[in-house]
């Protein structure tokens, strides 16, 4: 009987940030050697909190950046999967890690950050317990999925060939709503009906327009997922959806992430 391949080594870039921590979590759970990039600045802090839980989870720590060439090259050059997590928003600052990539020849599967984002309901900390801001009609429906379910369906991408140079999204059962739909299991949850303030359409785009850094990526968020809906106005195949291709995957539900905030 032949030995079993030896699993992939990945490479995660923007190891520090919390779906980047999530994806080095996962890749050494599935059982790959995994490499975090941290930047320099990193190390000069005595007991650096970022890097204490990468490291004790068994990553191997690299000093390097996407501003810092060689040291992107010689991080690149000791892996077979790139992923990268930085925000989408910084998307174009991949562009030396690509290069990177290219010249280190190495490289068997590049996961660039096309993650979504981070999302929060602009001007709140918690989920609210006296009013709620309602934009556009409200019944526009988005997605969303905990990081460390993204995280782990990312991982399972890393060695299957049906996901190669494909998207893969992710539309879990349950984690599809609009906003009113949102706040209706929110009120439920807390067992209080909440103050509704309607923001229309045009109003959210004035405030798009004057609004500083960055609460206006915050408002282009919620124009495009929830007015616009750029999350679920196209059809997919089931064959490039996550909760199909992996259905033994267990992701937390929007409810169950709400009841840890009652």
């Amino acid at each position: 009987m032949s030995e079993e391949a030896p699993r992939s080594r990945v490479l995660v870039v923007g190891a520090t940030g919390r779906l980047g921590g999530s994806l080095v979590r996962a890749s050494l759970a599935a059982g790959h050697p995994t490499f975090a990039l941290v930047r320099p600045h990193h190390f000069a802090l005595p007991d650096s909190a970022p890097l204490k839980p990468l490291a004790a989870a068994g990553a191997t720590i690299l000093k390097g950046s996407l501003d810092d060439y060689p040291s992107l090259l010689e991080a690149v050059r000791q892996v077979d999967v790139v992923i990268c997590a930085l925000p989408t928003k910084h998307a174009l600052e991949q562009k030396p890690l690509i290069r990177a990539i290219k010249e280190a020849g190495c490289v068997k599967r590049f996961i660039p950050a096309e993650f979504g984002v981070d999302h929060t309901k602009p001007g709140l900390d918690a989920p609210p317990r006296d009013e709620v801001t309602i934009f556009g009609e409200g019944n526009t429906k988005g997605i969303f999925v905990e990081e460390s379910d993204v995280a782990k369906f990312t991982v399972c991408t890393i060695e299957d060939p049906r996901t190669l140079n494909t998207t893969l999204y992710l539309r879990p059962p349950g984690n599809i709503c609009s906003l009113n739909e949102l706040v209706s299991l929110w009120e439920r949850k807390i067992n209080k009906c909440l103050k509704k303030i309607h923001i229309t359409e045009e109003q959210l785009l004035r405030n798009m327009q004057s609004a500083p850094f960055p609460l206006k990526m915050d408002l282009i968020f919620i124009y495009s997922a929830f007015v616009k809906g750029d999350h679920t106005y196209f059809e997919i195949d089931s064959r490039s959806e996550g909760t199909q291709l992996y259905p033994d995957v267990k992701y937390t539900t929007v409810s169950e992430y709400l009841d840890t905030l009652v």
